[in-house]
């Protein structure tokens, strides 16, 4: 091909003209990453400055933080911020009273359902639904008129054969003088005299007769047999009562009332024991929720055998109820005080722990050092517990904050009790966490229970950097 034709001087041209364009690829390439890299630049150092500006505002929050009296953990980390806040109460001596609880049913000591003793209409009712009546007061009327007709009638039947008694009588005496004359014979004496032995035997059923009419005349005015309260009334005005079957009311003594109760067969032998030396046992009373004392009587007498298929014992307690707070069937916790232990060493129940070590309670060491001190138990009241060995009057243990102690742990003590009975339970009761374990209650510094007091103090120190970190962003 000719150099110089039209085809190959446009294909130089095109060369020429494409020559420079793969050069000028490296620079434009070079000047976007020159911008980028400013701009990356610009930006660091503006985070720099927000972050030191930052820095320099916590910066008094947290010397704060760090400062001695100020509770919570510090971001510091020194051991004097990650002490565990307790309250803590003496052991102090007192009397423990030994009281044996067990359920009971208010009894009346007497429940009568009044009924007629004779058959007829009730034309008289003289009591009000609920009203108190004493012994002797009238209820009820039964008509009278068929039993005062046939008092009538025997009583004249009476009085005839009282004539003939008479009569018979006098012809005995006329027989004997006539028989001491020898004017009769002696068998006509002996007629008479057993003529009389049989009228005075129709005269004595007679007046039996008459005494049982006039028996019926009394029972026909219906009275309370006791002294307490009138029931709902079971017959209305009017209607035909029978005999010894049909119920006009109900009477229930309400002073003094009883109270039985049962125990477990573990405590009879002392609660006998306490009777047979002649002690007056008391017993009280407490609402069905066993808050609240409802009243306080006296123990009466125990039962003279044991319920095999329970295991426990029934007993009774008398109960003056001038108030009428306890009600017939009512159900009451009784409680029954046998005696007293005095001068004994008191421990809030609080305080008191069940775990690996079996019961123990966690004693201050000095003022800042709590170590695990087992003890032995007695007698508890449900708010103090008796101590029996471990513990003397004058020990301080931990009653709040023992949900993350463990054996040489550093406290601060943040609350004190005046002792045993100002100590409300709940802190160290049965079923509460062991030593090193958390707990599912707050500490008494209101801190939340959820790991080991170094872990739970870094994760809330990490929680609160990164809060404050957020609005800088």
């Amino acid at each position: 091909m000719n150099e110089s034709s039209p085809i190959r001087r446009e294909t130089a041209r095109e060369y020429r003209v494409a020559d420079p364009v793969p050069a000028s690829v490296p620079v434009r390439r070079r000047r976007r990453l020159g911008r980028w890299m400013l701009a990356l630049l610009i930006l660091g150092g503006a985070g720099a400055v927000a972050h030191r500006t930052y820095d320099a505002r916590q910066k008094p929050a947290e010397e704060t933080a760090r400062a001695p009296g100020h509770g919570g953990p510090g971001r510091g980390g020194r051991p004097a911020d990650m002490k565990q806040a307790v309250g803590v109460a003496p052991v102090t001596t007192g009397n423990m009273p030994v009281v044996l609880q067990g359920l009971g049913t208010v009894t009346p000591l007497a429940t009568v359902s009044i009924r007629s003793q004779i058959s007829g209409y009730l034309t008289k009712i003289g009591f009000r639904e609920g009203q108190m009546v004493k012994e002797g007061d009238f209820l009820a009327q039964i008509d009278p008129r068929p039993y005062e007709a046939l008092l009538a009638q025997y009583q004249g039947q009476l009085a005839r054969d009282q004539a003939l008694l008479q009569n018979s009588k006098l012809d005995l005496q006329r027989y004997q003088t006539l028989n001491r004359q020898d004017s009769i014979s002696k068998q006509n004496v002996d007629t008479q005299a057993a003529l009389v032995k049989q009228n005075e035997g129709t005269v004595a059923a007679d007046q039996a007769l008459v005494d049982q009419q006039k028996l019926n005349l009394t029972y026909a005015r219906i009275v309370s047999p006791i002294e307490g309260r009138v029931g709902l009334r079971q017959v209305d005005l009017g209607n035909y009562i029978t005999a010894g079957s049909t119920n006009i009311v109900v009477v229930t003594q309400l002073r003094p009332i009883s109270v039985v109760f049962t125990l477990p067969e573990d405590d009879v032998a002392r609660v006998m024991r306490r009777v047979r030396a002649g002690a007056t046992l008391t017993v009280r009373a407490y609402d069905r929720s066993d808050q609240h004392e409802i009243a306080t009587g006296r123990l009466d007498t125990v039962d003279n055998q044991i319920d095999t298929t329970t295991g426990t014992v029934k007993l009774r307690a008398m109960f003056e109820n001038g108030d009428e707070t306890l009600f017939p069937n009512q159900f009451v916790n009784a409680r029954l005080t046998v005696e007293t232990i005095e001068n004994a060493p008191l421990v809030p129940n609080g305080a008191i722990l069940r775990g690996t070590p079996g019961t123990y309670v966690y004693l201050m060491d000095g003022d800042e050092k709590v170590t695990v001190r087992p003890i032995k138990t007695g007698e508890t009241d449900g708010v103090n517990t008796v101590v029996l060995s471990g513990l003397t009057a004058g020990d301080r243990v931990v009653t709040d904050g023992t949900d993350r102690l463990r054996e040489g742990a550093q406290v601060r003590v943040v609350g004190h009790t005046a002792g045993p009975q100002a100590a409300g339970p709940a802190a160290g009761a049965p079923g509460s966490t062991l030593p090193g374990t958390p707990a599912a209650n707050a500490s008494a510094g209101g801190a939340p229970a959820a790991g080991p007091p170094a872990e739970a103090g870094a994760e809330q120190g990490g929680q609160e950097r990164r809060g404050r970190r957020r609005p800088a962003q």
